[in-house]
C-alpha cells in the first residue's frame, strides 16, 4: 500500500491548477444511465472515485471511450439491467445515485448499500421518501436497497425534504427527469454540484428549473439525447490548497475556479488574516503574519462546507487565540483529532463542537488518514509541521484528489509517495 512521506515547515510558492468537481462528477456519471446517446464528458477528475463509477457503467453494459485525461464518452444505449455489483458499489458512498438513474431509466433498481452505509450516520430516508413519492415501492434485502415501480415510469410527485440534502436532492432529480409529469423538490440542497447536475440534465434534453435555489421543478421528459458537457471546478479541492498555503505561510495562485463558489471559504480565512485576491477565474493566496482565531460553522450552501471542516480546523491550530468550530452538518467528523493531536495540536472536542487552542507550531509523527476530507487536512498539517510525518490510509485522499502529491511538489513542498508491505486494497471511507 502507499503512504505519504512529508518533511514540513516549508512555504508554499506557485500556482496549482484545479481539477473537475469530484461530488458533480459522481453523480453525472450515472445520471448519464438517462441518456438515450453518447455523452461526451469533460473536466473530469482523476481520481479513484471517478474510475470506479465508470468500471461501474461498464459493468452494467455501458460503452466508455477515453478521450483523454480528463474527457471520456459514454455510451448507455446497449444496457439493458437495473442490478449493480455488490462488490464495487459498496466501495464507494456516492452509489446511490444509481438507484435514481435506475430507477428513472428502467423503473426499478438493485443497488447493494453503498459503502457499508449505516442509515444513522448518512441516512438515504430522504432518497427513500423521494422515490415513494413518484410511486416506486423501496425495500431493502440481502445488502441490496430494491426499487420498483408497477407501471415501469415513475409519476411525478411534491416532495418536501424534511432536512435539506445534497445527496437526496440530486437523487431524486435525477429519477425525476423521465419521469410522467411535474416534480417539485422543496427544502432541495443548493450546492454547485446540483447546479451543475441540473445544467448536465438540461443539456441533454431535461427540463429543470430552480436548480441552486431550495425550490427545484423538473418537467418530465420521454427521453434525454446525447451531447457534450465539462464539469464545473471542484470548490473543495480549491479550498483545499488555500487552507495549506494558508497553515504553511507563502503565496499559491489557485487557477480554473468559479470565485463565487469559494465566497464562503475566502472570507473565513481573509477574517484570520489571509490575504485574497480575486481575479476573473483565480485566487491569489498569501500568507507571512500569523493568523488570528476565528469560529466557524459548517452549513448548507452558501455556507461554510462541511467538507471543508477538517482543513480549517487545521488551519487554526495554528492562528493565535481560541477558536471554536462547530459542525452543523454531520456527526462524528472529529474523528481525526486524534491525528493532530499526535502532531502537538491543542483540540478539544465536545459532540459537533471542537475547541481549537492555537500553538505556535507542530511537529512530525507517523499518523492515519481515516476518511476524504480528514485525509486532505492531515496533509495540511503534515506540510506546516516541522520535522517528518508519514500519512497512512491515504487510499481515502486518493479517492477526492487528483495528484495531490504533484500538485503539492510543484509548489515547493517535499512530499512524496512511498510503497510500504501492507494489504492495497482500497477500503471503504466513510464521509466524502
Amino acid at each position: 500500500m502507499t503512504n505519504y512521506v512529508v518533511h514540513g515547515g516549508k512555504p508554499l510558492f506557485g500556482e496549482v491548477e484545479i481539477s473537475g468537481a469530484k461530488n458533480a462528477a459522481v453523480a453525472i456519471l450515472p445520471a448519464a444511465l438517462l441518456v438515450d446517446g453518447v455523452c461526451r464528458i469533460e473536466n473530469i477528475p482523476q481520481i479513484s472515485d471517478v474510475t470506479l463509477f465508470l468500471k461501474i457503467l461498464e459493468e452494467l453494459g455501458a460503452g466508455i471511450r477515453t478521450i483523454n485525461r480528463h474527457a471520456v464518452e459514454v455510451d448507455c444505449r446497449r444496457i439493458r439491467k437495473a442490478r449493480t455489483s455488490y462488490e464495487m458499489v459498496r466501495r464507494i458512498r456516492a452509489s446511490y445515485y444509481l438507484i435514481g438513474a435506475l430507477l428513472g431509466r428502467f423503473g426499478q433498481a438493485e443497488v447493494a448499500m453503498p459503502g457499508g452505509c449505516n442509515f444513522g450516520v448518512r441516512p438515504i430516508d430522504q432518497h427513500i421518501k423521494g422515490f415513494t413519492a413518484m410511486g416506486a415501492k423501496v425495500v431493502v434485502e440481502g445488502g441490496f436497497i430494491h426499487a420498483t415501480t408497477e407501471g415501469g415510469r415513475l409519476k411525478g410527485a411534491n416532495i418536501y425534504l424534511d432536512v435539506v440534502s445534497v445527496g437526496a436532492t440530486m437523487n431524486i432529480m435525477m429519477a425525476a427527469t423521465l419521469a410522467q409529469g411535474n416534480t417539485i423538490i422543496e427544502n432541495a440542497a443548493k450546492e454547485p454540484h446540483i447546479v451543475d447536475l441540473a445544467n448536465f440534465l438540461n443539456s441533454m434534453g431535461a427540463n429543470i428549473r430552480g436548480a441552486g435555489t431550495d425550490t427545484i421543478k423538473i418537467q418530465g421528459v420521454d427521453h434525454l439525447r446525447g451531447g457534450s458537457y465539462a464539469i464545473i471546478p471542484d470548490q473543495i479541492e480549491a479550498g483545499t490548497y488555500m487552507a495549506a498555503v494558508s497553515a504553511t505561510g507563502g503565496q499559491v495562485l489557485v487557477k480554473n475556479i468559479i470565485p463565487k463558489h469559494m465566497d464562503c471559504i475566502t472570507a473565513k480565512l481573509q477574517e484570520m488574516g489571509v490575504q485574497i485576491e480575486e481575479q476573473e477565474d483565480t485566487l491569489l493566496v498569501r500568507r507571512t503574519g500569523r493568523m488570528q482565531k476565528a469560529n466557524v460553522k459548517t452549513m448548507p450552501y452558501p455556507g461554510f462546507p462541511t467538507d471543508m471542516q477538517p482543513q480549517i480546523t487545521t488551519v487554526l491550530t495554528l492562528a493565535e487565540g481560541t477558536s471554536m468550530v462547530t459542525e452543523g452538518v454531520w456527526s462524528n467528523r472529529y474523528r481525526y483529532v486524534d491525528e493532530l493531536k499526535r502532531l502537538g495540536a491543542n483540540i478539544q472536542v465536545d459532540e459537533k463542537t471542537a475547541v481549537v487552542e492555537g500553538v505556535d507550531h507542530l511537529t512530525g509523527a507517523p499518523i492515519q488518514a481515516c476518511d476524504l476530507r480528514a485525509g486532505a487536512a492531515l496533509v495540511i498539517a503534515a506540510l506546516a509541521a516541522e520535522g517528518t510525518t508519514e500519512i497512512s490510509g491515504v487510499q481515502y485522499i486518493e479517492r477526492g484528489y487528483e495528484d495531490m502529491v504533484g500538485k503539492l511538489r510543484a509548489l515547493g513542498a517535499d512530499i512524496r509517495a512511498v510503497e510500504v508491505p501492507g494489504d492495497s486494497e482500497e477500503l471503504e471511507a466513510h464521509i466524502g
